[in-house]
């Protein structure tokens, strides 16, 4: 089964202390640990929060083990999110539908009110509530937020259907800097992108297939954690 499950959060979207870096707060006053990640597509810098740690710990472990070498970004929607880390798409054949790749593991979720999806999140994908009501991580497989920026007025309608508020922090950067709301408590967030979010918006915007696969293989070619 795909690890990402996003068809009613589409409709929806139609239908309408913090370790996080504070727009305009440059990346080098914020610790944490950071991973640099190399795609055939250029160089990303991400940021692993303090506040997930079993979340932060596991891509620490995958990352040194080299578990994400080789691996492709599968799923690419555009002003949404690029996913990747299913360990099947190494070496996948062309027009291959990729997503249910596992390590045989889950990880709890690490749900935060301070850490949201807001463009460059960082995030893990998980099977849907049928089969995961714990909502429970993929130990491997991770989006990245691209994201749109929203209105006040799709913001309150969004808060009506889900029946929970969106904070004024939150809301003031989804309308601002954008990000994908109607994810929020649904998946785990544990770091963000604070550097390369060029990459990012290029990998988004590359040519997919119906599985939303890019047609030309993106690839991580070496994740690596800077100490």
């Amino acid at each position: 089964m795909k690890k990402l499950f996003f068809c009613a959060f589409f409709l929806l979207a139609a239908l309408c202390g913090n370790s996080q870096v504070a727009v305009g707060q440059k990346a080098k006053e914020v610790k944490g640990i950071r991973v640099e990640m190399t795609t055939n597509y250029g160089k990303i810098m991400l940021l692993l929060y303090d506040e997930t740690p079993l979340h932060r710990d596991n891509f620490i472990k995958l990352a040194g083990k080299g578990t994400f070498d080789g691996l492709l970004f599968h799923r690419v929607i555009g002003k949404f999110m690029i996913q990747g880390g299913d360990p099947d798409s190494r070496n996948a054949e062309p027009g291959r539908m990729l997503g249910e790749g596992t390590l045989g593991y889950n990880i709890p979720a690490e749900f935060r009110p301070n850490l949201f999806h807001k463009r460059g999140a960082l995030c893990a994908a998980r099977e849907g509530d049928q089969v995961n009501p714990k909502k429970e991580s993929s130990a491997s497989q991770f989006y990245i937020v691209q994201g749109r920026t929203w209105s006040d007025e799709e913001l309150d309608m969004m808060e009506q259907r889900m029946g929970k508020k969106i904070g004024p922090e939150q809301r003031e950067i989804y309308t601002t800097v954008g990000g994908t709301p109607h994810l929020d408590g649904e998946y785990t967030v544990f770091g963000e992108v604070i550097e390369g979010m060029e990459v990012v918006d290029k990998i988004a915007g590359v040519e997919c297939d119906k599985y939303d696969r890019p047609l030309e293989d993106v690839v991580i070619k070496k994740v690596r954690v800077i100490k």
